[in-house]
């Protein structure tokens, strides 16, 4: 994805999700996140998905990690038959901007949830201040909608 892209290899620092011990690689990565961008780290963009189910980042509904407020990189519970590493809620919230894209018709339930903040889903509890969510036609439910603006 990135070979083409004008940074050196360098400046990427990949989640270590291949660590023996996964908590222990969510330790590092949050320490190379302070060492990047400061204590407690500010991310100058978050770049976000959405999933049908509301989830983001490997913030999936009814998942432990969503408690999670002490750590900002944690490891999940089960999901699609494994364990993640993700963000928490904290250093995505201290985040300068955010930037969402959504696409397909079956995230039409979801962003409606995610532009109202809607806290039953774990997209609807990232901050929306300083956000901007980019959605295709399908997601937006433009024909559904009459203020869809793709």
């Amino acid at each position: 994805m990135l070979e083409n892209a004008p940074i050196e290899r360098w400046q990427i620092y990949a989640m270590p999700v291949e660590h023996a011990d996964p908590v222990a690689g969510a330790a590092e990565y949050a320490s190379t996140l302070e060492k990047l961008a400061g204590s407690p780290p500010i991310i100058d963009l978050v770049h976000l998905g959405l999933g049908p189910d509301g989830h983001t980042a490997s913030l999936v509904p009814g998942d432990p990690v969503l408690q999670v407020l002490d750590r900002d990189v944690a490891i999940t519970g089960v999901y699609q038959g494994r364990k993640r590493m993700t963000l928490t809620y904290p250093v995505i919230n201290r985040a300068r901007q955010i930037l969402w894209v959504v696409t397909g018709s079956e995230k039409v339930k979801a962003l409606l949830q995610l532009e109202t903040g809607d806290s039953a889903i774990p997209g609807g509890r990232i901050r929306r201040d300083q956000a901007l969510v980019l959605a295709d036609q399908a997601a937006a439910g433009a024909s559904q909608r009459k203020d869809a603006v793709v």
